[in-house]
């Protein structure tokens, strides 16, 4: 997510429009799997939702969060139906990154309000509010701690984990090492390296755009070897198996790379784009298939413009 003018008139737009209904609307086709499961190709959020960050986990449900209250919604997959289940801190207090954990607690990410949120999904109830600054953009979860990018400043943080994954004390930690940053925003998203010993983080800036592999216990980041490919708008960064896919919302694609385990070193495997994509910022699997919102920062909104998640196949290595 890019903190720019851009998002700020449109956060002004969308506000005018009224609020977000609480009923998505339409589903659209439905896509059979070998187990028998039907999944939609896609599915409408409510009117001005205007959707950033989307997780899906172990079961056929996806959570979506707004940038204009920070409300977050939940869709099935099956039918493409949905609603809001927790309402957000309004205007000002977006939802942006998402993670959930096994505990069914969401882990928020509250950009340019500096806020890091803690939902439980089953009440709906914001459990707990961080406010360690900077722009917290996206969050990955490790076993004793979740991990937030922070787009405005050459550091990331760190909120520890306990027993049953009870969120603790959040800190940060400095970025060195191969880290640029930029004048403007440079990290976004997040994830861990195949064999979990790092992590990677989409960096704007940087040899014209980059993923960087960071150790978490010393912030040094390491430039990944891509080859000659460059990511000058890496957004959601989405690891499955050794598979990474990085999004880059306003070229509307998303480069795929096979990496190595140790994350050091990827090699581009393809390209997806789509003719439904429309600035899709993050994306979150399912079986095998990729979920994307398109987030439509920065174009003008009227009544009749409405958000949605685009369904699309998976990339896998021949």
């Amino acid at each position: 997510m890019s903190p720019s003018l851009d998002r700020r008139r449109f956060l002004g737009s969308a506000a005018a429009l009224g609020g977000a209904a609480l009923l998505g609307g339409t589903v659209q086709t439905a896509t059979a799997h070998a187990d028998g499961l039907r999944t939609v190709t896609g599915f409408q959020l409510p009117d001005g939702f205007m959707p950033e960050g989307i997780i899906i986990r172990s079961r056929p449900y996806a959570y979506v969060g707004s940038l204009v209250n920070g409300d977050i919604y939940r869709a099935s997959l099956r039918t493409g139906r949905g609603s809001v289940i927790s309402k957000g801190l309004g205007s000002g207090h977006a939802a942006a990154g998402l993670q959930l954990d096994r505990y069914d607690r969401l882990f928020v990410c509250g950009v340019d309000s500096g806020e890091v949120r803690t939902v439980d999904t089953r009440t709906g109830e914001i459990e707990k509010v961080y406010t360690p600054g900077g722009f917290v953009n996206d969050v990955s979860l490790t076993p004793g701690a979740a991990w937030f990018t922070d787009s405005l400043n050459a550091q990331i943080f760190r909120l520890s984990l306990g027993e049953h994954g009870k969120p603790g004390e959040i800190t940060a930690v400095p970025l060195t090492g191969d880290w640029e940053q930029g004048p403007s925003r440079t990290a976004n998203g997040i994830c861990h390296t195949p064999d979990g010993s790092a992590l990677l983080m989409a960096n704007n800036y940087a040899d014209g755009g980059c993923l960087m592999r960071v150790d978490p216990r010393t912030g040094v980041a390491t430039l990944v070897d891509l080859g000659d490919a460059k990511l000058p708008g890496g957004d959601g960064v989405l690891l499955v198996g050794r598979v990474v896919y990085v999004t880059q919302p306003q070229q509307n694609l998303i480069d795929v790379f096979r990496l190595n385990g140790s994350g050091t070193k990827g090699k581009a495997i393809g390209r997806i784009t789509d003719s439904r994509f429309d600035i899709p910022t993050t994306v979150a699997a399912w079986q095998d298939k990729l979920y994307l919102p398109n987030n439509r920062i920065g174009k003008e909104r009227t009544p009749a413009t409405w958000d949605d998640v685009v369904q699309v196949d998976q990339l896998r290595p021949v």
